[in-house]
């Protein structure tokens, strides 16, 4: 089984993640921020190193896809193959920071991939507003991170909705603005409970 957890950057989808996989005993696979060649690069002229970035960033996530396909754990992820080329790239496009001969190039790879994988059993969406992203972003002080652009949180805010609001798998959507599940534990369980429901319930997805 594949549970997914998807957001913005600063939603909480490591610590959500890694309590998650602590609860149920789940195999967590983690977003690689420290070690990406591209990432630091990115942040200081997005322009130049755009497509080197997402293709990277592809590259991975459709390797972790395949290697969870082909276990028998449950496997928990943070952060999905579709968040690049849904939100990521398209934003990128939209902000003249990815060519468009590049974003179709990339689009055409990420179609192909798809071709050969199939969705998480369970999305978990992140939703939070800009204010808060920005305070989690602050408050974990990653370096590299202190250049984001605010209207690129924005940005891909906005194209979290929307690709959410067309997403037609089995879907759970967190509001971290109000359920501070990693400081609360009454809204972690709220958190599970409602997992409990989609996966063991009587009538899951229902």
């Amino acid at each position: 089984m594949h549970i997914a957890v998807a957001g913005n950057i600063g939603s909480g989808k490591t610590t959500l993640t890694k309590m998650l996989a602590s609860h149920y005993g789940w195999t967590p696979k983690f977003e690689s921020v420290d070690f990406n060649p591209y990432l630091a690069d990115f942040y200081e002229d997005m322009e130049r190193w755009s497509f080197n970035l997402q293709i990277y960033f592809l590259n991975k996530r459709f390797k972790d896809v395949v290697e969870i396909s082909k276990q028998d754990d449950i496997i928990i992820q943070d952060r999905t193959i579709y968040e690049d080329a849904r939100i990521f790239a398209p934003n990128l496009h939209a902000m003249g920071l990815m060519s468009t001969r590049d974003f179709e190039n990339y689009s055409d790879l990420f179609d192909l991939m798809m071709s050969l994988v199939k969705a998480p059993d369970l999305m978990i969406y992140l939703r939070s507003s800009i204010p808060n992203l920005i305070a989690q972003i602050q408050k974990r002080g990653r370096e590299y991170e202190r250049s984001i652009r605010i209207d690129y949180i924005t940005g891909l805010n906005q194209r979290y909705e929307d690709w959410i609001a067309g997403y037609k798998n089995r879907l759970l959507i967190v509001d971290v603005d109000t359920i501070k599940f990693e400081n609360r534990p009454e809204d972690f369980q709220y958190i599970t409970d409602k997992i409990d429901a989609e996966l063991f319930g009587l009538f899951p997805g229902i």
